[in-house]
């Protein structure tokens, strides 16, 4: 069972997609999240979910006080559930918006406006280095100067080349397989 961990929408469960996706254990968006209110990455932020998967991690930012939110699933039966959460966690909030977007991540991006402060990709495993690396290059001008990136993936995976997109990483954790890399516009990219 996923659920809202905190939050206005808290304890509100999640319908999880039945097969091609693996959400983000509670335990590990329970220390993201706390993280990124630590860091006042949340309130009022313009939020990006890339591989929504159950939206899981989206509608989390947006129960903790997001602004909007915004998420891209490819799959078509997974960003029906994804309406569906959407749907089920904005009925209890007032105010905030949220769009589901049912495209290929790199066609979301070329067609985007942006910015966004906090942005979460969360490909499937099996996601090459080279399609990751496309998606953060063509994220990177969408985000505002303090946007923070949060990179899940697999803790065998090779760490996504951020310094390609103009990012640097700031902090890397891992829980069991899972690995997250947190980025944000690199200060030589923020001064052009």
């Amino acid at each position: 069972m996923t659920r809202i961990i905190a939050g206005h929408a808290r304890g509100q469960r999640l319908e999880v997609p039945g097969s091609g996706t693996r959400p983000t254990s509670d335990r590990v968006r329970e220390s993201l999240f706390g993280a990124l209110e630590s860091l006042d990455a949340i309130a009022e932020a313009r939020v990006l979910d890339l591989y929504a998967g159950s939206g899981a991690l989206g509608l989390e930012a947006l129960s903790r006080g997001a602004s909007s939110l915004e998420l891209v699933e490819r799959s078509r039966s997974a960003a029906a559930v994804v309406r569906r959460n959407v749907a089920s966690i904005t009925r209890t909030l007032s105010g905030p918006t949220a769009r589901v977007h049912e495209s290929a991540v790199i066609a979301f991006l070329k067609r985007a406006t942006g910015p966004y402060d906090l942005v979460f990709t969360d490909p499937p495993y099996d996601l090459d280095d080279r399609s990751m690396n496309a998606d953060l290059i063509a994220l990177a001008p969408l985000l505002s100067k303090d946007a923070v990136v949060v990179i899940e993936r697999a803790r065998r995976s090779t760490p996504p080349d951020v310094a390609a997109a103009g990012l640097e990483v700031f902090r890397e954790k891992s829980y069991g397989d899972t690995a997250i890399w947190w980025a944000q516009p690199a200060a030589e990219s923020q001064s052009r």
